[in-house]
């Protein structure tokens, strides 16, 4: 079973970036889509941006399109999220999934691998 580890996550203030990482291994080639969730306190797991893991095509959140950018280290298995210009809002604890489908609102389906989390806290 392919599993996941997330890191990069941390404290920042609004207005700055942050990089987080996801490894995948195990069975990594059976994840056609790979992408990144998030769950801020009270509210439900979104989805922020996925990725093919073959053909590269992309998929965002609305919240997140031209601040955030998702990609894949192909020699490494290793996916990640750059998130910049970063708002109060963004804070949330964020999850690295690995699915067989991306969906265009940057999340996944129809049931996703997931990591342990790595919690975002953007101050303003």
């Amino acid at each position: 079973q392919v599993q996941l580890a997330e890191s990069g996550g941390g404290s920042v203030q609004a207005g700055g970036s942050l990089r987080l990482s996801c490894k995948a291994s195990g069975y990594s080639y059976r994840s056609d889509c790979m992408g990144w969730f998030r769950q801020a306190p009270g509210k439900e797991r979104e989805g922020v941006a996925s990725i093919h893991t073959r053909g590269g095509a992309t998929f965002y959140a609305d919240s997140v399109k031209g601040r955030f950018t998702i990609s894949k280290d192909l020699i490494n298995d290793t996916l990640y999220l750059q998130m910049n210009s970063l708002k109060p809002e963004d804070s949330a604890v964020y999850y690295c999934a690995a699915d067989a489908l991306c969906r265009s609102n940057g999340g996944t389906y129809p049931k996703g691998v997931w990591g342990q989390g790595t919690r975002v806290t953007v101050s303003s």
